[in-house]
């Protein structure tokens, strides 16, 4: 059984590789890579995997995976320039790539081993699913 818990924040970031000319930068990541950045509107999916608890008949519960989410996620990444305020995006692109992979290295220590996947949105026909490496 799979149970999913969606939040959201916004936040802005520049795609850039510091290694690159500007020239280069501008040809790969396009008006992304404006150095003043730009926003997003992010929603988050977070996907758990198992079977309900025989007591609760719950996987998780939710108002946890809601409290873990906030903390992890929401707090530290809402309203924030990733580059400059989010470790590690001050030495690595903050695609949304990366935003998948850092949010489930946040999370799994706390889900595991349900943690399922980890579903960005960077806008609304722009996604990235992310499994952990595993699959």
């Amino acid at each position: 059984m799979f149970i999913t818990r969606r939040v959201e924040f916004s936040a802005s970031h520049v795609c850039s590789n510091p290694a690159l000319s500007e020239e280069e930068n501008r040809r790969l990541f396009g008006e992304s890579a404006n150095p003043h950045g730009h926003g997003h509107n992010y929603v988050v999916e977070v996907t758990l995997e198992g079977e309900p608890d025989p007591v609760t008949g719950m996987v998780l519960d939710l108002k946890e995976l809601k409290a873990i989410l906030e903390r992890e996620v929401v707090e530290p990444f809402d309203h924030r320039f990733l580059n400059y305020e989010v470790p590690p995006f001050d030495r690595t692109i903050p695609t949304a790539e990366n935003v998948a992979i850092e949010i489930w290295n946040r999370i799994q220590p706390r889900l595991k081993p349900r943690l399922h996947a980890v579903r960005v949105y960077e806008t609304s026909d722009l996604f990235v699913d992310y499994f952990g490496g595993s699959r």
